[in-house]
């Protein structure tokens, strides 16, 4: 990471709330402080050393939302301890309980942003300095103090990096779940909206000779509409970020039978396998998608079809699905647009699977699916 992105990183997301176990930290820390301060005999300014150390441990409970002003109030007391030691004379004043300070330079990487982390580790870096320098005791000391420092810094950097990492897959996550919940979206609104045209087209065509047939196609296309509003807004629901959701059963190769009509234009036959073994969940719901895709396509594409067949073979650890029209061939519906062919090759491409799509040898349309039974881990 260079100088200016360091700079310019922002503060971490996932930083929590003050806890409990922040307040027990904290007790702890000044129980043990007052405790050193009165059973060790060789603490110079024995009460003020023991005030400052009791004093100063509360400031850990604000590490996470200010770390920069913890770390300079914290390593700015000890260089004013380490000043004193060096107008009066005497070394080491302070407890040695004060290496809660540590705790200090860890928060400051691991919930600090870039700013702050520059300038907080400065600070410390001059108050490790100024205590080297007014407290020098080897050069054994001096290195192992700002090891320990270091080792400090290294830590919230490795944590603060696991947790980013982790966040970051999550998202990715989420963003291909949000893309797979928006072919969901195209192929159920699409497959309704065809079905209400093609009721229309019936109910027009029907409306003179037999006026009663015209109003079932009206029922027919009150129905899917009040079907296709109340699936698309459950699927919005999913789609808007951070809203709860109701999570439906997906539909599957058993589902397939209410996609069979005898309506006149077309007659829609599904045929299924009486022995169909139970199938991956994510192979069950792709032939659904697949099948009501193709038909959808059919239904707007293919011109004077009288019949849509909707064929499943399974066999040989595959699945095969077939969709075949009869139909006249429409020349847009070889281009692949948006989520239609391409989303369904990418469907089946995604569970080891191959898709052909086109003309038929004898006329009409072809989907000729291919899905094995058992999804690759």
């Amino acid at each position: 990471m260079t100088t200016n992105a360091l700079w310019a990183e922002p503060r971490a997301t996932d930083a929590p709330e003050r806890v409990a176990r922040d307040w027990v930290l904290v007790g702890v820390l000044m129980v043990t402080a007052l405790l050193e301060g009165v059973l060790r005999d060789d603490v110079a300014w024995r009460p003020f050393a023991t005030i400052v150390a009791v004093g100063l441990a509360p400031v850990l409970l604000w590490r996470r939302t200010h770390p920069l002003v913890c770390v300079v109030v914290g390593f700015g007391t000890g260089m004013a301890l380490g000043l004193a030691s060096l107008l009066g004379g005497i070394p080491g004043v302070g407890l040695n309980t004060m290496i809660y300070l540590l705790v200090l330079v860890y928060a400051l990487v691991r919930w600090g942003s870039g700013r702050e982390i520059v300038i907080g580790l400065a600070v410390v870096a001059v108050a490790a300095v100024f205590s080297s320098a007014t407290d020098y005791t080897g050069p054994a000391e001096l290195f192992g103090g700002f090891a320990v420092l270091a080792a400090a810094a290294a830590g919230g950097a490795a944590f603060r990096y696991r947790a980013e990492s982790w966040r970051r897959a999550l998202d990715q996550i989420r963003s291909q779940e949000r893309i797979g919940l928006a072919r969901e979206l195209h192929d159920m609104v699409a497959h309704h909206i065809s079905a209400i045209a093609v009721q229309a087209q019936a109910g027009r065509a029907m409306a003179g000779q037999r006026p009663e047939a015209a109003l079932d196609a009206l029922a027919v296309i009150e129905g899917e509409a009040s079907r296709t509003l109340a699936e698309m807004r459950a699927m919005v629901r999913v789609l808007r970020a951070g809203a709860p959701a109701e999570y439906a059963p997906q539909p599957g190769v058993a589902d397939l039978v209410s996609l069979a009509r005898r309506d006149p234009v077309p007659v829609v036959d599904v045929e299924l396998p009486d022995d169909l073994g139970e199938l991956p969940l994510q192979v069950d719901t792709a032939v659904y998608r697949l099948a009501q895709e193709a038909l959808t396509n059919a239904l707007r594409h293919a011109r004077n079809a009288s019949r849509v067949e909707i064929r499943v073979v399974e066999g040989a650890g595959r699945l095969r699905l077939r969709v075949t029209d009869d139909g006249q061939i429409d020349p847009a519906r070889s281009v692949n647009h948006g989520f239609g062919l391409l989303g369904m090759t990418e469907r089946v491409q995604l569970l080891g699977g191959t898709l052909r799509a086109g003309p038929a040898p004898e006329g009409g349309w072809t989907v000729d699916a291919e899905l094995p039974t058992k999804v690759r881990r």
